[in-house]
């Protein structure tokens, strides 16, 4: 019998840590699960999952698959619809798209003691603003503030924003920052704002949750001043944790069985 098979795919993808997080999971659970990482590019997406065998049991996708996964599927869970973006691929007879980027960023800023921010800013606007802003919305936030290099590339961010019920303002990176409780920033790993832009956004933005860990600290936190700057590494952990269950379970609330240990083994992967 083939092994069952698992991956994360992402272009790049070599600084990913979710093979240490998935193998460490499995060796608690006692699954000889294979998990590797592979760059896919967007353009050869569609046509690599469709050649897979049935040895794959599911995948994770990081940018800029995210959007892709989300066309390939036949259904969808309730966060990957709200958002449009699936990192989370359940294979079989039907693709299965989940988004558990959602609970991951609501789990960490738990977490990290951010549970209950009222104004919000987010600093980009792809696929995992998306996601951040569906997590402060759970949260309770009343208010977000979207910046971005391209404001109108946050029309489908404020259409979500309505939908949900949360006042949005949307502007350019550049314009002047009002006070705000938490900021959480989207930005590619590495990515270096203008240092004037970086240090407005900073003084003005509170805590600094930023979904990068590679390399850390990012160039956003290493001139933030307006509170702690937080890496993505929570993120990481607990939206592994929700696609772990998926694959195990097919659904992303089910605990794994002695989820506290798995979790524990995961984040020991993680500082190791």
């Amino acid at each position: 019998m083939s092994a069952t098979r698992l991956a994360v795919w992402g272009d790049p993808i070599a600084h990913s840590k979710s093979p240490q997080l998935h193998a460490a999971a499995y060796g608690v659970l006692g699954l000889d699960w294979q998990y590797d990482r592979r760059r896919v590019t967007e353009a050869a997406f569609a046509d690599t999952v469709r050649g897979l065998d049935g040895s794959w049991r599911g995948l994770s996708l990081t940018m800029p698959l995210k959007d892709e996964a989300f066309r390939i599927a036949d259904v969808h869970d309730t966060h990957a619809e709200l958002t449009g973006v699936a990192n989370t691929l359940l294979l079989g007879e039907r693709i299965s798209a989940f988004n558990t980027d959602i609970g991951g960023i609501g789990d960490a800023l738990r977490e990290a003691g951010l549970a209950h921010p009222e104004r919000v800013r987010l600093i980009g606007a792809g696929a995992t603003a998306a996601s951040a802003l569906v997590a402060v919305s759970d949260l309770g936030a009343g208010h977000v503030d979207i910046r971005a290099r391209r404001p109108e590339r946050a029309a489908g961010l404020v259409a979500l924003g309505e939908r949900l019920g949360l006042a949005t303002t949307v502007d350019t990176l550049d314009a002047a920052a009002d006070p705000v409780d938490l900021s959480i920033a989207s930005l590619p790993g590495g990515t270096a704002l203008p240092d004037r832009i970086a240090r407005d956004l900073g003084a003005a933005g509170g805590a600094l949750f930023d979904v990068a860990y590679s390399p850390w600290p990012s160039p956003l936190a290493t001139t933030w001043t307006g509170g702690r700057a937080i890496a993505g590494l929570g993120m990481l952990l607990h939206q592994a944790v929700r696609q772990i269950r998926i694959f195990v379970h097919g659904d992303p609330s089910v605990p794994l069985p002695g989820e506290p240990a798995v979790i524990e083994a995961m984040r020991a992967a993680l500082q190791a």
